[in-house]
């Protein structure tokens, strides 16, 4: 298991880990397989999607935040940050993507996205490839 470390800048972004998983791949040496990627974190999440044109993540951040917004009076949870907890959930805590003759086996137009919903943090990312 290889363990990414993401910093966070911000309170919500997508960061495209794409290379620094594929680099997991390479270090484990295997030439096909499957990747799993897995975030150890409630208010985070993970996901693939373009990366091509950045206005997509801007707009993924926007309708996440239109569909669970940041205030909401029926929130009951103490700390503050359900909306956080709520969107790690809906994207997920891991993805799988296949490996072949030694790379990732995404779209043309596709990335990995590390999904932070609480920032600014450190945060980790698990990279398993078998």
């Amino acid at each position: 298991m290889t363990e990414l470390t993401v910093a966070t800048h911000q309170s919500a972004e997508l960061i495209d880990i794409t290379g620094e998983v594929q680099h997991a791949v390479i270090a484990a040496g295997v030439k096909d397989g499957l990747c799993t990627i897995f975030v150890p974190h409630t208010t985070a999440g993970i996901t693939i999607q373009e990366n091509a044109d950045p206005d997509v993540v801007t707009d993924m951040l926007y309708a996440l935040d239109k569909a669970v917004p940041l205030c909401d009076s029926h929130y009951r949870h103490a700390e503050g940050n359900t909306a956080a907890h709520v969107k790690a959930s809906l994207l997920g805590s891991s993805v799988n993507v296949l490996v072949k003759s030694g790379r990732l086996k995404l779209g043309t137009w596709q990335a990995i996205y590390f999904c932070e919903f609480d920032g600014p943090r450190t945060r980790q990312v698990w990279v398993t490839i078998k």
